[in-house]
């Protein structure tokens, strides 16, 4: 159940600001241009400076939501986090002017906060141990179902009402399906109903919690090891090509050089979020079974040679550098939020999450930034912007092969934070 809903959160959460909604910027492109608010010389930063403010915001909020979720609750947030995000689809959709669209983009952002990938992240770490990675594998499905489901019903309704009152149709699922849920079935710790993790038969008295609740690093003491450094350094060099793909990639497609309608674009981006589900739940289970930085280094390789088809792109090659990217970065992503547990525990895992997810967006928001600004200066070509995209993912493969080394002597396959704790001192 909790699975169930927290994956709905992050299809409906993520789907509706970050994974589905590039399906609405050819259509806000054309009109914001077409009305003179955006000249048209700067369209391609508009897009993506917007973009990245999203993904930004999200990240500087998360350190204040993980204390507020360490401190309150992750239902409660969420539900706030809902309340952000329903407002900023509003707002946007109603908006000629760019100020305010920067401001509901970073609505958006700010709600991933609280009904984001963090805040469900550590629900569903409280909920497993054993069985964290492939819980959380199935979890992080859930960006990616938003990307694959929202694209494919959203342009229908671009098409036939326009893109502002698609946008508003679209907001109802957070107020009619996704609140409602949060409320009614949500438990934030399997002890607020006497069980045990991994859904264990046992029911310990109700006062019994987690085994690993208080165990592991502070997020101090996390800070003064060099694999945090190092892992959030990787953190931002994956998060850097994954943002531009799922974001600027489909105008990349839409341009002359490359040819595919906006239909056929849609297509393509709901296939990259398809194919990275399948990412997520295999390379999840394999943490379970093996090293989890062994299979960390396994995706961002994948990633890195499907990357070498942005080489001379074409329509035909397009969906051949789409799938290996998307498996690693489907794998990549879980093993990111995984990896923040194994190394450093769940004493403070909210903490320590958030933090790591401001470098991850501080790279994110780079390259919309840069991947924008390259594609203006070349009149809107993208081949440039995406050349970057090979090089950085290339980076972060040999930060993260350094990373295997540096973890060598900490045994990935335990779930035990006061064992990896100890390693790492």
């Amino acid at each position: 159940m909790i699975v169930a809903i927290a994956t709905l959160a992050l299809l409906i959460s993520n789907g509706l600001s970050i994974g589905g909604f590039p399906v609405f910027y050819k259509s806000i492109r054309q009109e914001f241009v077409q009305i003179g608010a955006v000249d048209s010389n700067q369209a391609e930063s508009f897009i993506g400076f917007g973009a990245s403010l999203t993904f930004l915001t999200a990240g500087i909020i998360s350190p204040f939501a993980g204390w507020l979720i360490h401190k309150f609750s992750v239902k409660r947030m969420a539900v706030m986090g809902c309340v952000i995000l329903g407002t900023a689809l509003v707002l946007h959709s109603q908006t000629t002017s760019p100020t305010l669209v920067y401001v509901s983009r970073m609505l958006m952002g700010a709600s991933l906060g609280f009904v984001g990938v963090l805040a469900m992240t550590v629900l569903v770490a409280n909920w497993f141990v054993r069985r964290r990675g492939t819980a959380i594998g199935i979890l992080l499905t859930g960006t990616s179902f938003g990307g694959v489901l929202i694209p494919l019903f959203t342009a229908p309704l671009i098409t036939m009402y326009g893109w502002r009152t698609a946008m508003l149709l679209v907001s109802l699922v957070i107020w009619l399906a996704l609140i409602p849920c949060l409320i009614l079935l949500v438990k934030n710790s399997p002890s607020e109903i006497g069980l045990l993790p991994d859904g264990d038969n046992q029911t310990p008295l109700k006062t019994q919690v987690t085994p690993t609740a208080s165990t592991g690093l502070t997020l101090f003491e996390a800070m003064k090891t060099p694999i945090f450094w190092i892992f959030s350094l990787c953190a931002a060099l994956i998060f850097y090509p994954i943002f531009v793909t799922s974001q600027q990639f489909i105008l990349y497609l839409q341009t002359d050089k490359v040819g595919l309608s906006a239909e056929a674009g849609a297509l393509a981006q709901s296939a990259l979020f398809f194919v990275s589900v399948l990412g997520k739940f295999l390379f999840g289970f394999l943490s379970d079974k093996i090293p989890p930085t062994r299979v960390m280094l396994l995706c961002c390789s994948i990633m890195f040679l499907g990357t070498l088809f942005l080489i001379n792109l074409t329509s035909k090659t397009a969906f051949m550098f789409l799938i290996p990217f998307g498996m690693g970065y489907g794998g990549t992503f879980v093993l990111l939020q995984r990896l923040v547990a194994d190394y450093f525990g769940n004493k403070d895992y909210p903490k320590i999450l958030g933090v790591i997810t401001v470098v991850e967006t501080i790279g994110a928001a780079t390259g919309g930034i840069l991947t924008g600004r390259l594609a203006d200066s070349a009149g809107g070509d993208y081949t440039q912007a995406f050349s970057l995209v090979i090089a950085v993912t290339g980076a972060a493969l040999l930060i993260v092969i350094i990373l295997n080394f540096m973890a060598n002597n900490i045994n990935n396959k335990s779930n035990s934070e006061h064992q990896g704790a100890s390693e790492l001192r």
